[in-house]
């Protein structure tokens, strides 16, 4: 009986911190913000996947130079896209600069098997981090979005996953 006078207790004590969380206003995380090539960039969290270290790939002949080859994540084989050079920086990057970097995979609901390769994760962020917008660079690629400016005023460039994961020109990779 002790039993189920403490699980009814442990029960009310979460129904009352949900009713209180109900009513805070409560900071929603909806951008994945990562450093790459001296960008600051946001990813849509809903379009991410999985956060993996730097452990090499396989490379493939004939590819893009932004196409470092495959890498096995978890048993599935991704492509593995050098973002940087994605966004047009001509920097080959060094073994050891290889291995501060990080891969993150793409959300499975996007169906493409691709992992970016970003220089560093700075954290979550939400609409409540900033504090304007700009609009997209005229002549951008369609996956680029606007900006986004912090408090600090630093400029924070949206990738939209979704958008880059369509695009004709992302999924071919011969060279």
């Amino acid at each position: 009986m002790a039993e189920r006078e403490t699980l009814r207790e442990v029960q009310m004590r979460l129904l009352a911190r949900l009713r209180a969380a109900e009513g805070a206003d409560v900071a929603v995380a909806s951008w994945l913000a990562v450093e790459c090539a001296g960008q600051r960039l946001l990813l849509p969290l809903a379009q991410a996947g999985e956060i993996f270290s730097w452990s090499g790939v396989q490379p493939v002949p004939h590819a893009r130079s932004w196409f470092l080859g495959v890498a096995n994540l978890r048993g599935v084989l991704n492509g593995v896209i050098d973002l940087a050079v994605l966004l047009g920086s001509p920097q080959p990057r060094t073994e050891q600069a290889l291995a501060g970097c990080a891969l993150l995979t793409l959300g499975a609901v996007l169906e493409v098997n691709a992992a970016l390769l970003v220089d560093r994760f700075i954290g979550l962020r939400g609409t409540q981090d900033f504090a304007g917008d700009e609009e997209p660079v005229p002549g951008a690629a369609a996956w680029i979005g606007a900006c986004r400016l912090d408090a600090q005023g630093e400029r924070w460039q949206i990738i939209d996953l979704q958008t880059l994961a369509r695009d004709a020109a992302f999924l071919n990779i011969s060279a």
